[in-house]
């Protein structure tokens, strides 16, 4: 588990890369309204080199530099997007929006698995609760923050043959909201309504904030339990789903993946190789 001195330096992290994403924007929005061209990533690079080296931002300094150039290369993806008429024009990023930064090179970080730890540029050794094996190469991790706690998103690549299944037969699964599934065999999965459960919990943080000074000390200890209910509630489709998928073939010997990675896509969870809890 982090330490307090290391969660401090991830939430400057964060925040420094998310300063970097909001000045690069800012300057591609001042150079279109002088009539300009698009700027690359490699000049913003060079930009952010000035920045860092810079009287006014010599705070950059402390972070790491390759997740400050990869908020660079996001905001190139985002305006790639826009172009391609993919997505919306790229906005400001909040504070409130949530704290991550992004190592994209295995080389840059180390993982211990046998000992449950993980090593970070400028972060040092970090005990991490190991929630899947990481396999293959580790190509990039993702720190982000969510319900107050922090999480590590190991991106590998590996060689995965074709699998084969070995059931002859097959079922139909229907995904709703009455009924979480429905098997074609005339069996169901009841819904959890994980928010329902919480919502007594729930209001009255909501109900305590009403009261409090905006952004005060004693409103940000409210919210914070608020958003803890909220990850909560969240956090339980994702639990959910991994059961699923760890009964059904129980009943039919095979499942497809696809339907996997639907169900997932439903509830809105990153698919990625291992997701650990610090």
């Amino acid at each position: 588990m982090p330490n307090g001195e290391q969660q401090r330096d991830m939430r400057r992290f964060s925040g420094a890369c998310r300063f970097v994403y909001n000045k690069a924007l800012a300057l591609q929005k001042t150079n279109y309204e002088a009539g300009g061209k698009f700027i690359g990533y490699v000049t913003l690079a060079r930009s952010l080199t000035d920045w860092r080296n810079g009287t006014k931002t010599p705070w950059l300094k402390d972070a790491p530099v390759h997740p400050l150039q990869h908020a660079l290369k996001d905001l190139e993806r985002a305006y790639k997007n826009f172009f391609a008429k993919r997505a919306s024009f790229p906005r400001f990023k909040r504070k409130a929006s949530g704290e991550s930064f992004r190592y994209p090179d295995g080389k840059q970080f180390v993982i211990d698995q046998a000992n449950s730890r993980i090593k970070l540029p400028k972060l040092g050794w970090i005990r991490y609760r190991n929630s899947r094996d990481t396999l293959g190469a580790a190509k990039s991790i993702t720190v982000s923050q969510s319900g107050g706690k922090w999480f590590a998103s190991i991106q590998t690549e590996r060689e995965m043959g074709q699998p084969t299944p070995a059931s002859t037969t097959a079922i139909g699964i229907d995904v709703g909201i009455a009924r979480f599934a429905t098997v074609s065999d005339g069996s169901f999965i009841a819904p959890l309504n994980s928010l329902k459960k919480h919502q007594q919990r729930l209001a009255r943080y909501q109900r305590r904030m009403s009261r409090k000074v905006k952004f005060s000390n004693n409103w940000s200890t409210k919210w914070h339990g608020a958003a803890v209910c909220y990850w909560r509630s969240r956090r339980i489709t994702p639990v959910r789903l991994a059961l699923v998928a760890a009964t059904l073939p129980k009943k039919t010997g095979s499942i497809k993946p696809s339907f996997f990675a639907s169900i997932v896509a439903m509830a809105k969870m990153p698919m990625r190789s291992a997701r650990s809890m610090f």
